[in-house]
């Protein structure tokens, strides 16, 4: 894992937390190519999801509210997530991707986060 928790002495206290359960959850998480990981990113403007073959090391699918067309989009985040997450998961399956392990990186499933794993299902992606 490429996060070391003793290089972040001078990190805030919530963001050494969100990185403990990142790693804590990454030592059970593993994009199988039958099965790859769906890894999303959060900050506090944008929100980012990958569909990742840990195999192979490859990214079969990617969106982001940082692309053109969804910058435009009307409302808010948890509206634009919701657009990632339908988007993502028409990738996935333009892909080959049927199902996927759901890595929400340390972050609550909650919110953003959440909405955007409902909109992913919703489009056909099985966790």
């Amino acid at each position: 894992m490429a996060v070391s928790l003793s290089q972040h002495k001078g990190t805030a206290a919530k963001t050494r937390s969100r990185l403990r359960r990142q790693v804590r959850g990454r030592k059970k998480i593993f994009g199988a190519p039958e099965r790859p990981r769906l890894v999303v990113t959060r900050s506090a403007r944008h929100i980012t999801a990958q569909v990742i073959d840990d195999v192979a090391g490859h990214t079969l699918a990617y969106a982001s509210t940082m692309e053109g067309d969804l910058r435009v989009v009307e409302g808010d985040k948890s509206a634009k997530a919701r657009q990632v997450g339908e988007l993502v998961a028409t990738r996935a399956k333009a892909a080959g991707v049927e199902q996927v392990v759901f890595d929400r990186a340390g972050n609550k499933y909650h919110g953003r986060i959440a909405a955007l794993a409902d909109a992913a299902r919703e489009a056909g992606l099985g966790f």
